[in-house]
């Protein structure tokens, strides 16, 4: 580790009301100076320099450059301080770990990843490879963390499973904890675990497609397919925790088929799209694709592959118009490694203005950083509410000495 201070927990004194207010302002909008802090929040400069002190005296705020004003005038301004520290979010996948250190303004980012063997169960099934990678990440990662970091806060861990708050359905609970148990013994930080749709959710959000909306649906059409609900940058999770399995639906509806449970995960899944595909592949066209982005590239140049990607949109909108009338959502973002192909985002925008009202329809703008994006993002909102003595939320906490 390089001259990186021990964790250190989190303040226990009490923050004023005006201390907590200028954190919570400098923590949303970045560096600021004092007569732009006493603009915003009303206060006087006394009040003002007694709170910068205050937060100063715990390293939360420090002085992070100069601003220079319209009459050439200069001011010093603050920041989150070293003593605020760092966060580290787990996108825990099926075929690959990836981890994002940050402090909690953002910056100073250090990512890492892993692959894992995607010959194993995409259900957590014992210590698999996953499991002993998330640790193994984090130890490296941790070895790229700064002294100008400061101490590690908490630790957020996105997992492609619906997450409770007793993880009761969860695959391979107990194995799991063990793995979480690990990684507090070593790490000495609340470790929060959440699912890895609604990570996605909360990244765009915060820095994706839907920033500048207040409640927005992220819809990832991948492998497999779910929904993750930011209202006002709150995730909503239901009373279960699983708000959003809309892979679960029963489907088709149909006079003469029955429907079957978490039927439209198996049809609209990209393994599924592959397959139905490459069951109909004209002789004349050459190989088939062998995964979906391959299908995807051939749709530039074969009729049949845009046929099926036409085809998948149209399915894709179906599900998206049924969303659109549950929750009735300012946006949908597309996601996911099928769902943020540009290529679908006409079909889905013609099925929904057919079938419902009209709704902004937009694709990712993370990609695959997304999830691992909201679990850092995760970490930082419960560390703040933490620093700020409010309640945070979380899908499931394992506290220090829990």
């Amino acid at each position: 580790m390089k001259n990186t201070p021990e964790p250190a927990a989190i303040p226990a004194s009490s923050l004023t009301e005006s201390a907590r207010a200028v954190l919570r302002m400098v923590s949303r909008t970045g560096p600021l100076t004092r007569p732009q802090l006493s603009s915003a929040l009303a206060f006087s400069k006394p009040t003002m320099s007694a709170a910068v002190g205050e937060l100063e005296a715990q390293g939360l705020l420090a002085s992070s450059g100069v601003a220079k004003g319209a009459v050439g005038r200069t001011a010093i301004t603050y920041g989150l301080g070293v003593g605020a520290g760092c966060v580290v979010g787990v996108d825990c996948g099926t075929t690959q770990v990836r981890a994002m250190l940050s402090k909690l303004d953002g910056t100073e980012r250090r990512e890492l990843k892993q692959a894992v063997d995607d010959r194993e169960p995409e259900a957590l099934d014992g210590d698999d490879g996953r499991f002993s990678a998330v640790l193994t990440i984090l130890r490296a990662l941790m070895n790229e963390r700064s002294i100008t970091m400061g101490p590690l806060r908490a630790i957020a861990v996105a997992l492609p499973n619906i997450i409770s708050s007793s993880l009761d359905k969860l695959p391979a609970r107990e194995p799991f904890l063990r793995m979480l148990n690990a990684l507090q013994a070593e790490f000495r930080v609340p470790i929060l675990v959440e699912n890895n749709v609604n990570c996605a959710a909360l990244a765009e959000f915060h820095e994706g497609a839907a920033r500048d909306h207040s409640f927005a649906i992220y819809m990832q059409i991948g492998v497999k397919v779910g929904v993750g609900i930011v209202l006002d940058g709150k995730l909503f999770r239901g009373f279960r925790g699983a708000a959003g399995e809309i892979g679960h639906l029963p489907f088709p509806w149909s006079e003469t088929e029955r429907p079957r449970w978490q039927y439209v995960e198996s049809y609209l899944g990209s393994n599924a799209l592959l397959k139905r595909c490459t069951a109909e592949w004209p002789t004349g066209e050459g190989n088939p694709p062998s995964t979906a982005a391959d299908l995807f590239l051939l749709a530039e140049t074969s009729q049949h592959a845009r046929a099926c990607v036409e085809r998948h949109a149209a399915n894709i909108g179906n599900l998206a118009a049924a969303c659109v009338s549950v929750l009735d959502p300012e946006l949908i973002v597309l996601g996911g490694g099928v769902g943020q192909n540009a290529l679908l985002l006409t079909g889905v925008k013609a099925v929904i203005q057919d079938l419902c009202w009209p709704v902004e329809i937009a694709v990712s703008q993370l990609a695959n950083q997304a999830t691992v994006l909201g679990a850092m993002r995760l970490a930082i909102d419960y560390t703040m509410a933490s620093l700020l003595q409010e309640d945070s939320s979380a899908a499931f906490l394992l506290p220090v000495n829990g």
